[in-house]
């Protein structure tokens, strides 16, 4: 397996090189953000921000993988091997040492059997924990704005976005309207995260009040995003493809998470 190598100034040293032990295998955050060429602790929180997410998601605490610590006088971050993983697959992959890094990793885990393609199953983790966040913040707005009918609020923006109702695309799919989320790829999660979004910032920032009113607000946004996504996509988002179950890739991402953590311990 080909190393992954600090290109920073640390020296010529490997990603097992930065390990350190004190009863578990532990990495610092000042390390992994050298080596994947992040220019301060503060810019490369925001990449660890979104690998806690992505855990919260999979219901493994990331206290036990992310601790906040003081490293020689400065702000750190305590990390296991599987938060060295997902930083690095949440991280900013248009950096050659982060795309370096995201082929060393997904190479690492085979013998995890975790095979996870690229960081995009990743990234849809992050995405439904923060769908997950802004249907509440929307719900909340929309219960100032008198929404009496909250289905049929819910609906309008999927008639927007989709052109047809959330059971609709659930036929079309095959699947349960409960579950649509749990099949949309990166691409489709996002828009849905940015009408929901969208909506929610309209509402509150036009003072929206009433079932219809709120109903052709939140229509127009998912409308607006259909033809986002039509330009630049070159698909209608109810013609993206169906992606790998959300629930399939946790329970794989929970077992090799728990080899990765045996693992480490056991060396010691």
């Amino acid at each position: 397996m080909n190393e992954l190598k600090s290109i920073s100034d640390l020296g010529d040293v490997t990603f097992e090189d930065l390990s350190n032990e004190n009863g578990y295998k532990y990495w610092w955050g000042s390390d992994l953000m050298k080596t994947l060429t992040y220019p301060d602790i503060k810019s490369f929180s925001k990449v660890i921000n979104r690998a806690t997410k992505a855990m919260m998601n999979m219901n493994i605490d990331p206290y036990e993988n992310i601790q906040q610590e003081t490293n020689l006088g400065e702000m750190d971050y305590k990390l296991s091997r599987f938060a060295c993983y997902l930083i690095a697959m949440n991280a900013d992959p248009k950096k050659e040492a982060v795309a370096q890094a995201q082929l060393y990793f997904a190479e690492m885990t085979r013998k995890y059997e975790l095979y996870i393609q690229g960081n995009e199953e990743i990234e849809r983790f992050v995405f439904r924990e923060e769908l997950k966040d802004g249907n509440r913040a929307l719900a909340s707005a929309a219960k100032q704005g008198e929404v009496n009918n909250y289905p049929r609020f819910q609906n309008a923006g999927y008639r927007g976005l989709y052109n047809m109702f959330n059971y609709q695309l659930a036929n079309r799919r095959g699947i349960k309207k409960e579950k649509l989320y749990d099949y949309m790829g990166r691409t489709e999660l996002a828009a849905n995260l940015f009408r929901v979004v969208m909506t929610e910032e309209k509402i509150k920032n036009m003072k929206i009040v009433g079932q219809d009113n709120l109903e052709r607000a939140h229509f127009q946004v998912g409308k607006e995003i259909r033809e986002q996504v039509k330009k630049n996509v070159g698909k209608n988002p109810e013609d993206l493809p169906k992606a790998r179950r959300l629930p399939e890739i946790k329970k794989e991402l929970k077992t090799g998470y728990k080899k990765m953590i045996k693992e480490d311990k056991s060396n010691n």
